[in-house]
């Protein structure tokens, strides 16, 4: 299993406070041979629905020496994931968790304005102090 990122715990509480139910702490995906681990699977009932929201949240610190770096390397597991999810569990959405701070440096620029319009990339952007989630994109 691969190791948590600096802010599993912070994106795992807030998701709590959110109303989520932690059910994967990793969340374990297998394709043929190859088994790949989504940092967390939470799902929450919604009554209008009378059924579950499925979610997987991959978390990304961006602490790297290069946002634009930090930025391919997620995009890169973000799609592999995606493509994973559709045919296993077509059901459950995928997130990609980053901080407030790393939103506000990467995804308020242009290159990430160009990302989120092209709504390929769904967020959850949380407060690493105060573990809430601040919004979800889309």
């Amino acid at each position: 299993m691969p190791a948590r990122d600096l802010y599993h715990n912070s994106i795992k509480n807030a998701l709590i406070k959110d109303g989520w139910n932690i059910t994967h702490d990793p969340l374990r995906l297998t394709w043929g041979k190859k088994d790949m681990y989504v940092d967390l699977g939470a799902e929450r009932l919604v009554a209008a629905q009378k059924g579950n929201n499925l979610i997987a949240v991959e978390i990304k610190s961006f602490v790297g020496a290069s946002s634009v770096t930090d930025l391919e390397k997620a995009l890169g597991q973000y799609t592999l994931y995606f493509d994973v999810l559709q045919k296993r569990e077509p059901n459950r959405k995928l997130y990609l968790a980053v901080r407030q701070e790393a939103y506000e440096d990467v995804f308020e620029e242009p290159l990430g304005q160009l990302l989120l319009a092209n709504e390929r990339l769904t967020l959850v952007v949380f407060d690493d102090k105060t573990d809430t989630i601040i919004q979800w994109i889309p």
